[in-house]
């Protein structure tokens, strides 16, 4: 890609202060001075003519002293894209901690072998919890003695409201990709279910299968060719509480295990009707039906899921949208009361940053991930949250470490892989269709603190390659500047 001329600009900056650090002898200046290569550089940016339709603001914070670097537009609310992440991220850690963990429940009554009433299947937001999951919890159903469900199989679904379309979400009904799946207090598969097809004999129908089980109608089939392209046609609609699938096309016989992902359309009974399936493939049987309900009952089975802290990986590293809106609605349930909703998240986020500092106007919070027109945020708003997440011991190491590392792990791996620059990166990356974001932390030489900096550029449709190529240039400016003599 040839670069812009505001790509050039920037990099004529950084050969500049390159080429005056590798004779530099003296100290390195302390925050409090000017840090003219990234104000020429940021002037640069926020004045090319190239991205002349867009909005950029910038801010480049000293973690140190508290002192802006270089800002441009630092003030201006802007769409975060998935740098939203950073924001439910760090309120997760202060709100939930980062030893929570999530659980998930099965309770009924047992009596010579069975289960004598309902039995039933309750959440509490966990997003990560899958099929295996309740493999687990139906072996220790069988480890208690029981054979047989003489009632009915309850999803417990009152942790969270019932919406279950995430702020915004509604701005892309008809899409069936997975990152648009709906969120519940019992999720299960991030509330998407895979279609896995696997070729036979040439003329002979590919065996299909779907993850969770029970949960999917299907109708046609996939054939299995002799070669060629495949051409697997999969098509869902929303049956009540089910999925309907259509199958069409094929699968050549040479091909490998194929798997397509999509969500559910209505993920209330999913996970009663897997936990079924599970069940009568342990050898418990069911007479009931799978309803929507809630019964007491003692525990006969749990599962916990990993500590909040080790989940955020999924925010920071991988920008999973799902685990975003998750935990964002969780906070509401955590936090001020239930059920759980994301409009109370989205408030407990605006409380922090209050308390913080990290607040500005113009800011607004709507949902976790970022996705969609739905949040607005201040570069400055970012660096300051980034600092105070720092600056807290109790959530300082956490946070940092869920955020992707450049040139080594999540959405940096490919990028900041220089020498002088790979590992000193830690960040997260948004983008959009016509946005894309940066922030995070310049880690420092031993003795030095690291800079925080957010990057954010609006109406870069159609540009948005370019824009990111800006905002690595500008990153990697502030990494020299850090690792100088």
């Amino acid at each position: 890609m040839k670069p812009s001329h505001l790509v050039s600009a920037v990099l004529a900056t950084a050969a500049i202060m390159a080429t005056a650090v590798a004779g530099a002898s003296d100290p390195p200046r302390p925050a409090e001075a000017p840090a003219t290569e990234l104000e020429a550089a940021v002037r640069a940016v926020s004045g090319d003519r190239a991205f002349k339709d867009a909005s950029i603001g910038i801010a480049i914070l000293d973690i140190d002293s508290g002192h802006y670097l270089a800002i441009s537009n630092e003030h201006t609310p802007l769409n975060p894209a998935s740098n939203a992440k950073l924001y439910t991220a760090a309120v997760a850690l202060a709100t939930l901690h980062a030893d929570h963990r999530f659980e998930t429940t099965l309770s009924g009554t047992v009596r010579g072998g069975a289960v004598t009433g309902p039995l039933v299947l309750r959440g509490h937001g966990d997003p990560s919890l899958a099929t295996e999951d309740l493999w687990a919890m139906a072996q220790e159903l069988r480890g208690a003695g029981v054979k047989h469900v003489e009632g009915d199989i309850l999803v417990d679904q009152r942790f969270f409201d019932e919406q279950t379309t995430p702020p915004a979400f509604d701005q892309q009904p008809n899409e069936w990709a997975s990152f648009r799946a709906p969120v519940s207090a019992l999720a299960l598969n991030e509330n998407t279910v895979t279609l896995a097809v696997r070729p036979k004999q040439a003329g002979s129908p590919a065996l299909v299968t779907f993850d969770p089980p029970g949960f999917v109608d299907v109708a046609g089939e996939v054939k299995t060719s002799d070669g060629g392209a495949d051409t697997v046609g999969l098509e869902l609609s929303g049956t009540g509480h089910r999925l309907a699938a259509k199958l069409s096309g094929a699968v050549g016989k040479d091909s490998r295990l194929v798997r397509y992902t999509r969500r559910v359309e209505d993920p209330t009974l999913l996970g009663g009707y897997a936990l079924r399936a599970v069940l009568e493939g342990s050898g418990i049987t069911v007479s009931g039906d799978v309803k929507p309900g809630a019964h007491a009952g003692p525990i006969v089975a749990r599962h916990q899921s990993e500590p909040l802290s080790a989940l955020l990986y999924s925010l920071g590293k991988s920008s999973d949208n799902f685990y975003a809106e998750m935990v964002f609605k969780s906070l509401g349930g955590e936090g001020k009361g239930r059920p759980a909703r994301s409009a109370d998240g989205a408030e407990l986020v605006t409380r922090w940053l209050d308390k913080v500092g990290a607040n500005d106007a113009g800011v607004v919070i709507k949902n976790g991930s970022g996705l969609f027109d739905s949040n607005r945020v201040t570069a400055a708003s970012v660096v300051q949250l980034l600092r105070a997440a720092w600056r807290d011991e109790s959530i300082q190491p956490e946070f940092v470490a869920q955020l992707a590392i450049g040139g080594v792990d999540g959405t940096l791996h490919k990028r900041f892989r220089s020498e002088r620059v790979r590992r000193a990166v830690r960040a997260k990356t948004g983008t959009l269709d016509d946005a894309i974001a940066l922030s995070g932390y310049v880690l420092g030489a031993p003795g030095r603190g690291p800079i925080a900096f957010s990057i954010l550029m609006n109406h870069v449709e159609g540009k948005v390659a370019p824009a990111r190529v800006v905002a690595d240039t500008l990153v990697e400016l502030i990494a020299r500047r850090q690792w100088a003599k």
